[in-house]
């Protein structure tokens, strides 16, 4: 037997709203807090408030306090033009910080540059003073289109927030600055004229990938002219969505040599480890780095906050946490009553739609201006939501909002006083990127994160040095996944064809690849360069997003009105028949998945229970790439074929998550081929730890879980984006197995870092099952909120003593990352 759960987008479901009946009230009455239009309240403050009242101060286990920063100032280079130095003077803005005058030289320079600095730097200035000035020396010349810009953001949100950035900036420079935004969005009448007349163009590596780069031809003069691209939130583009932008890139980098241009590469990140590193792999050119923050910052206070143990029990009779999302829901209400401006964060896009929805309710009881006044932002809405919700958030018509990562990156939102983080969002580099949402006027911020029923959350919460004494995490990406790089030859075949100098452009692998695309007959060798051969668009084989698919479009079946999407690898967990799908505050029940037509029906409803996909996994190794001895055990990385099937789905109480039924499924098996790590132990180890046969599927189903979670502490990734699958006989070692796969195809890195990290990451997955104060293991430590097997069976305490047989044969030097 398998116990396994699985990877990103597979499974979507909200663990229960409220395990105990809590009755909630609001710390303060509204008409209590005294505050004064455009006065910031101090964080310090703000925490003392949320914290009073029965057990909420035993409820923060740490409290970190960084202290304001005064900032350096410098004068922009000469280069830079006068009416671009008055326009930025003209915003308030006198002289540059010392960061920004030197990313500015070097790019006025030609070198390609990354600056990696604190949110609310002033990235976007370090980068638009040399490219604006570029712009109107370009326009004055006599002849022709003059020179272009080209700036890359991985969310729309973000471009259009560029964009109005940009506008204002520019409105005293006339004519010479012609600034677009090219995405999904953007009406059919209008790209006619951003292709032909726009000098500044906003868009994503999505468009970039499917429209631009394939239709060339039509961009030909913007990409003659094109002097800059710049790439903003660079640290987005991680694992495999990082590696198929790395490729975009390259492509682009040909097409434009193509017609004589050969642009300088601008990279913004305001998290980010070896920056030049990672920015250089990204864009395949050499690239400086700026990573020494002369801005101001105000005070931030950063509390980390664990809900309380329960009287209820779930799984297994373990007890549970209340969650995180009914805490930050009642944290949100709290300072919407205080007046604090905030952004809650989650994860999932069901969990940002129940806060926002909880909140309303209970801000109602208080003053019935307020609901109107707290909202859900995420993915899936349609583009005329999202643009009222961010005009309403800029406007401070909003007072609170519940968000998923769709707003994480660098939009400017300014007056946020507070932000609270529902859940560790996976790595460092993303919790330093949520909470530097708060604050960004240079006023005291304070951020909060909840702990999630979780065991990296709960490790997190009592290691605070994990969080606050490590630097963020490196930014790992291969753009040689095979995966990745063939959908790619074919692309940037069907833009021009391939010839024997461009393979070096394309990485290593581009020569092995090549003769398995011709058998394929995707592409054709004539005289000296490759051909696509089809007539369908070969930009159309990959997404680069790696959802795999197109997304299904949610639609209500009575009127045909569409709602929203979702990505086409959650389809399955999130929108098969008779799940609960929420959007704006309204409950809907699936009536049909039509995976054919990637269309999922649904009609209104208030059922009171939410849904839980439940699926079997099995796992077979292709190719064991690497294999090191740990004493008798041995520790392996390689390829591997996992096959999921979704099979039924749980209805779960909203309050106490109690089991009310469960239905089939009949859904399609769905195969990955992708990267594992993996260790196998033998039977006198097992007999030395003293795990009987009778707990041997138990603790190895327990330690697979613990590491799975404990992972994101030493790999650029989430929880969500591996998978496990735990066997007491595999049938490929004929041992007992447990292993640890990416959740991508081709694989995203993930499983090699842990494979490199492995003692550490395995002691540190020891500490956190022992260190729980739970007796035979619970969400905290050894349950894991995705098991296809409902958490059974687990052992505890015979997984303490595998893990601490395993580590015992541990070489003292782990194996150096390649």
């Amino acid at each position: 037997m398998a116990f396994n759960h699985l990877p990103a987008g597979v499974h979507d479901a909200l663990r229960p709203l409220s395990v105990r009946p809590v009755t909630h009230s609001v710390s303060m009455a509204y008409d209590q807090i005294p505050r004064q239009a455009g006065i910031h309240p101090s964080p310090r403050a703000v925490l003392g408030r949320l914290s009073t009242g029965a057990g909420r101060g035993a409820r923060i286990t740490h409290t970190e306090h960084l202290p304001p920063r005064p900032g350096t100032h410098a004068d922009w280079p000469s280069a830079i033009r006068p009416e671009v130095i008055n326009a930025i003077r003209a915003a308030g803005i006198d002289r540059p910080w010392a960061h920004q005058a030197r990313t500015a030289e070097h790019a006025l320079r030609g070198d390609s540059v990354v600056v990696a600095t604190g949110t609310a730097s002033g990235k976007s200035l370090a980068y638009l003073a040399p490219v604006l000035s570029t712009l109107l020396d370009g326009s004055e010349q006599p002849n022709g289109r003059g020179t272009t810009a080209l700036y890359l953001s991985p969310t729309k949100a973000l471009a259009a927030d560029q964009r109005r950035a940009v506008a204002g900036l520019t409105a005293p420079l006339g004519t010479g600055i012609r600034a677009a935004v090219y995405d999904g969005d953007t009406p059919v009448e209008e790209r006619e004229w951003v292709r032909q007349y726009a000098n500044y163009v906003l868009t994503n590596p999505d468009m970039l990938h499917r429209g631009i780069l394939p239709g060339h031809p039509r961009w030909s003069s913007f990409l003659r002219a094109l002097r800059y691209v710049v790439i903003d939130e660079c640290h987005t583009y991680r694992g495999v969505f990082g590696s198929h932008v790395a490729q975009v890139l390259r492509r682009l980098r040909r097409v434009c040599a193509r017609y004589g241009s050969s642009p300088v590469f601008l990279l913004a990140s305001a998290t980010a480890s070896d920056p030049a590193v990672a920015a250089s792999r990204l864009t395949g050119v050499p690239v400086v780095e700026i990573t020494e923050d002369s801005s101001p910052r105000g005070e931030v206070v950063f509390a980390l906050w664990e809900p309380p143990l329960t009287e209820l029990h779930g799984e297994q009779g373990a007890p549970v946490r209340r969650t995180a999302t009914a805490e930050s829901a009642d944290l949100l209400t709290d300072l919407a009553v205080q007046g604090v401006r905030t952004v809650t964060f989650v994860r999932s896009r069901r969990g940002a739609e129940l806060i926002a929805l909880i909140a309303q309710e209970r801000l109602a009881e208080v003053d019935r201006s307020l609901p109107d006044r707290i909202a859900a932002y995420r993915g899936g809405y349609l583009p005329e939501e999202r643009r009222a919700l961010e005009r309403a958030l800029h406007s401070g018509e909003l007072l609170g909002l519940a968000a998923t990562t769709a707003l994480e990156l660098g939009m400017d939102i300014a007056g946020l006083d507070a932000v609270v983080v529902a859940g560790y969002p996976g790595t460092r580099a993303s919790l330093w990127q949520q909470a530097g949402r708060a604050g960004r006027t240079g006023e005291g911020a304070l951020a909060i994160l909840v702990a999630r029923d979780d065991p990296l959350d709960t490790y997190l919460v009592h290691h605070p040095d994990a969080l606050f004494r490590q630097p963020v995490e490196s930014t790992v990406l291969d753009p040689d996944n095979p995966y990745v790089l063939a959908p790619h030859l074919c692309a940037a075949a069907a833009e021009l064809p391939l010839t024997e100098p461009d393979l070096e452009l394309f990485g290593p692998a581009t020569e092995e690849l090549m003769p398995q695309l011709e058998q394929r007959k995707l592409l054709r060798r004539r005289a000296t360069a490759w051909h696509w051969t089809r007539r369908e668009r070969a930009a159309d084989l990959t997404d680069i997003r790696g959802a795999g698919g197109s997304p299904v479009q949610v639609v209500e079946a009575a009127t045909g009105r569409l709602l929203g999407t979702v990505d086409a690898a959650a389809a399955h967990t999130t929108v098969h028949e008779g799940a609960v799908h929420l959007h704006q505050g309204r409950s809907y029940l699936v009536r049909q998945l039509d995976l054919d037509d990637s269309v999922a029906l649904v009609e209104e409803a208030a059922p009171p229970y939410s849904t839980t996909a439940r699926d079997t996994t099995a796992i077979s190794i292709l190719e064991t790439t690497t294999e090191i001895p740990w004493g008798d055990a041995r520790l392996c990385f390689g390829s591997v074929e996992v096959t999921n099937q979704v099979v039924s789905f749980l209805r779960r109480k909203l309050i106490t998550g109690e089991v009310l039924g469960e239905s089939k499924l009949d859904l399609p098996p769905r195969t990955l081929r992708t990267r594992a790590v993996w260790w196998t132990v033998t039977d006198d180890q097992l007999e030395e730890a003293r795990v009987h046969p009778q707990a041997l599927g138990g603790a190895l189903h327990a330690a697979e879980h613990a590491s799975i979670g404990i992972l994101p502490l030493f790999a650029t990734c989430d929880r969500w984006d591996i998978g496990g699958v735990s066997v007491p006989l595999h049938p490929d070692t004929l041992l007992p197995t447990v292993f640890v796969y990416d959740g991508h195809p081709g694989g995203a890195g993930f499983a090699e870092r842990a494979f490199h990290t492995a003692a550490r990451w395995l002691a540190a997955t020891r500490e956190a099952i022992a260190a729980c104060e739970c007796e035979a293991g619970c969400p905290s430590c050894i349950q894991s909120p995705k098991c296809g097997n409902g958490n059974d069976p687990l052992d505890k305490k015979a997984a303490i003593r595998l893990l601490t047989t395993l580590l015992a044969g541990a070489p003292e030097q782990p194996p150096a990352a390649e």
